[in-house]
């Protein structure tokens, strides 16, 4: 795999710690009720949610930091989403009589472990597959990273709306996202007709993003370009949610402004950028 097809490296690892107290911060706010807000992901709530946050930090120690894979069942990408909710799902429910307060010491006491784990590896080594990028082959890990940052912005983005709390979003933290949902673009757009389609991203990140149809398939870089066939206008709201199927790409496409190849501009909208 040619990952320079998907764009440059970008490093995230200075923003764990940067969204992990902003995280902290609305959790120490949260009374009994907002605990047990549900939230857009089904049949859990803002509990469950930060339960999840405290798997995934463990996961990835257990099974990168410490090579530990005992308990853990080899599957293929095509078939990991089914073993990853079912897994998912029954952390999160072993840990509802786990407190808040217990919780929070979870997240503000792992977090800075895994981002010494990250410190540790070379963006450029063999990390592990990113599936919306590209199926079946180990990505670099500066990718396997930058997904892991997505998902734990977009889980507090989710928790925030569920208790009414806005924030976390600013130009810092939500470009490296965009970004990197954004590398799902040449995959949504592989059996789409047309030779360019640009996707400009509104306030706060105020940048673009254009694949290009080559006689290898589809390409992507940051940036304009000039008359593309489609030209897809949307906020960054907006493309995260329909990147992780909070909403569906008809309902992205009534935010969205359209120009040129209409087919196209949706086919762009349909970039899933989360293991389904």
């Amino acid at each position: 795999m040619n990952w320079s097809r998907i764009g440059p490296p970008i490093d995230v690892r200075p923003l764990f710690a940067v969204e992990r107290a902003e995280l902290l911060a609305v959790l120490g706010t949260l009374d009994e009720e907002q605990w047990l807000a549900p939230t857009v992901c089904p049949g859990w709530s803002v509990h469950d949610l930060v339960a999840h946050v405290v798997h995934d930090y463990m996961r990835r120690l257990s099974g990168g930091r410490d090579g530990w894979s005992a308990g853990w069942i080899p599957v293929p990408d095509g078939d990991i989403a089914p073993v990853l909710n079912r897994a998912n799902d029954e952390f999160a429910a072993a840990l509802r009589g786990i407190s808040p307060r217990v919780l929070i010491g979870l997240v503000a006491g792992l977090g800075p472990q895994l981002d010494d784990y990250w410190a540790t590896r070379d963006l450029d080594a063999p990390g592990i597959s990113v599936s919306w990028a590209a199926p079946d082959v180990p990505a670099p890990a500066w990718l396997d990273i930058a997904r892991e940052y997505t998902e734990f912005w977009v889980h507090q983005q989710q928790i925030r709306d569920a208790v009414g709390r806005p924030g976390a979003d600013s130009r810092q933290l939500t470009y490296p996202v965009v970004d990197a949902f954004l590398r799902a673009l040449p995959r949504a757009l592989a059996d789409a007709d047309g030779t360019s389609v640009t996707v400009a991203v509104s306030a706060p990140v105020d940048d673009a993003w254009t694949a290009r149809r080559g006689p290898d398939g589809w390409t992507l870089a940051r940036g304009e370009c000039d008359a593309p066939d489609a030209r897809v206008k949307v906020g960054p709201r907006t493309l995260w949610r329909v990147a992780t199927r909070g909403i569906e790409p008809d309902e992205a496409l009534e935010n969205a402004k359209l120009e040129g190849d209409h087919e196209l501009a949706r086919a762009a909208l349909t970039l899933v950028s989360i293991v389904r």
